[in-house]
């Protein structure tokens, strides 16, 4: 008995209730006849033989078969927002388990979503959760691990398959679900509770992966939760001179006039163009940034999808020292607001370095400002069909008006090694598996700081200076 709608085919139960197969196959699934009355059918990663009693019983199901293969594919909101390109290469990048694994050994990621979710339990126990964009499967078990009595994970890359064999493996195909597919696309039987992800991109945005987060909400319950919850990015005007520096240099192999022969010199503008376009991946010290943060919250329970294809931050920084400032300094903070504990996970450049590390824009001509002016002037995103943002940056120092500013590609940043960390890529030993380190103090008396640790401030920022409590407290987005 076969039933076909929306361009799919399902097996229900027989007659007298028992279920000898189910599957749900759509019009990508790959099947050939096998003899007169058989037909060899591809799910996922195994292959399933049918047999059919009679002729007209192949012939009802050949024809569900035909019928979802002629069905026109469906223009989900991602495929109307993504490129068909970029989404191929998105989806084969985290299809690796190697960037799987570059996740999950984030201990500071991964830790904090498994102590955000055990220890507000009372919100998953015996509740049916969602998890969008489950990859491994990871944030799954934690759920289950918390008294969840289903999670549907729901996967679009190829990692999928591996997820379905970590729950077999786990003895938890009771427990787990997993839906290969998109959220915008997948059809899950029943509403949750809750709503789980890992959402987040380079300065917070990038990837786009936050709005099919927001879009998960049409299957959460009227009283749901999604962890997590609201997210902050801060940011922060800083000076660099040789960041600013590294920037130009980069352009110098363009202004060879006998490259083998060849006159590049021609192009040396354009890359300056093309390099300063570039968000820079990296982190710093903290003695860089030369104001008080300016903090932009989206609230996930509230915001909707449309509310992040044009993103506009307005800031106004009081400088709180005289120099030049060569561009804006991002970071963001996630928010888990469980019944039981709020919990934070924090990008900060006062915390412990995460695979999101910061991010830097730089303003194409440095402005000098004096201690106790203002800057300021607004940050835009406007969302792009690359999973991505262009983001333009407007400055201006109010008492003197000089104006300075960017467009940058957030879709092609710059990693730029040799002066950053390393985030901990550790797990807590066999047996503490509920353990989680305490976080720093956030806001000590004082510190003092030796110049060279981390980052590279301007020259005129050279010696040790001792950063008091509410320079600190600002500085880490407190």
């Amino acid at each position: 008995n076969v039933q076909s709608f929306c361009g799919s085919c399902i097996f229900p139960p027989s007659a007298d209730g028992v279920c000898v197969f189910k599957c749900l196959v759509n019009r990508d699934t790959e099947y050939c006849r096998v003899g007169k009355e058989s037909v060899l059918i591809t799910l996922g990663y195994n292959s399933a033989l049918l047999q059919f009693k009679s002729h007209s019983d192949y012939s009802t199901f050949s024809n569900a078969l035909k019928r979802c293969r002629n069905q026109k594919k469906e223009h989900s909101a991602f495929n109307q927002r993504t490129e068909e390109a970029s989404a191929a290469q998105y989806f084969q990048f985290y299809g690796c388990l190697s960037q799987q694994q570059n996740m999950m050994q984030d201990f500071v990621r991964t830790a904090t979503y498994h102590r955000a979710i055990l220890q507000n339990y009372i919100d998953f126990k015996d509740k049916v959760v969602l998890d969008v964009g489950c990859g491994s499967g990871i944030l799954s078990f934690f759920a289950v691990q918390a008294g969840a009595r289903k999670v549907y994970a729901v996967e679009a890359s190829s990692v999928a398959k591996y997820a379905e064999i970590l729950v077999r493996s786990n003895n938890l195909s009771d427990k787990i679900i997993v839906l290969s597919g998109k959220i915008e696309e997948v059809s899950l039987p029943e509403n949750v509770d809750v709503v789980i992800s890992e959402p987040m991109g380079y300065m917070l945005f990038n990837e786009r992966m936050l709005e099919s987060y927001l879009h998960s909400k049409k299957w959460l319950k009227s009283n749901g939760m999604m962890f997590p919850t609201f997210s902050d990015i801060h940011l922060a005007p800083f000076s660099d001179e040789q960041l600013y520096m590294e920037h130009y240099s980069r352009a110098n192999f363009w202004y060879q006039q006998c490259f083998y022969g060849v006159n590049l010199s021609s192009l040396r503008s354009a890359a300056v163009d093309e390099y300063f376009r570039q968000p820079i991946v990296d982190t710093f010290d903290i003695r860089i940034l030369m104001a008080r943060t300016v903090k932009y919250t989206v609230n996930f329970t509230e915001a909707e999808e449309e509310d992040l294809h044009r993103v506009e931050i307005p800031f106004v920084f009081q400088m709180m020292q005289s120099g030049l400032i060569h561009g804006l300094a991002f970071w963001f903070d996630v928010a888990f607001v469980g019944s039981l504990v709020t919990v934070w996970l924090s990008t900060a450049p006062t915390e412990p370095l995460t695979h999101w590390y910061q991010v830097r824009c730089l303003l194409q001509t440095p402005l000098f400002a004096k201690e106790g002016e203002t800057l300021s002037g607004k940050v835009l995103f406007v969302a792009n069909k690359r999973q991505s943002y262009d983001i333009q940056i407007v400055a201006v120092v109010d008492q003197t008006g000089f104006k300075s500013g960017n467009i940058l590609d957030l879709k092609n940043p710059f990693f730029r090694g040799g002066t950053e960390g390393t985030p901990q890529y550790t797990a807590p030993k066999k047996g503490w598996s509920g353990w989680c380190p305490p976080p720093p103090p956030r806001f000590p008396v004082a510190a003092a700081w030796c110049l060279g640790t981390m980052g590279s401030p301007a020259p005129h920022m050279l010696g040790c200076w001792l950063l008091h409590s509410s320079f600190w407290e600002h500085a880490s987005g407190g």
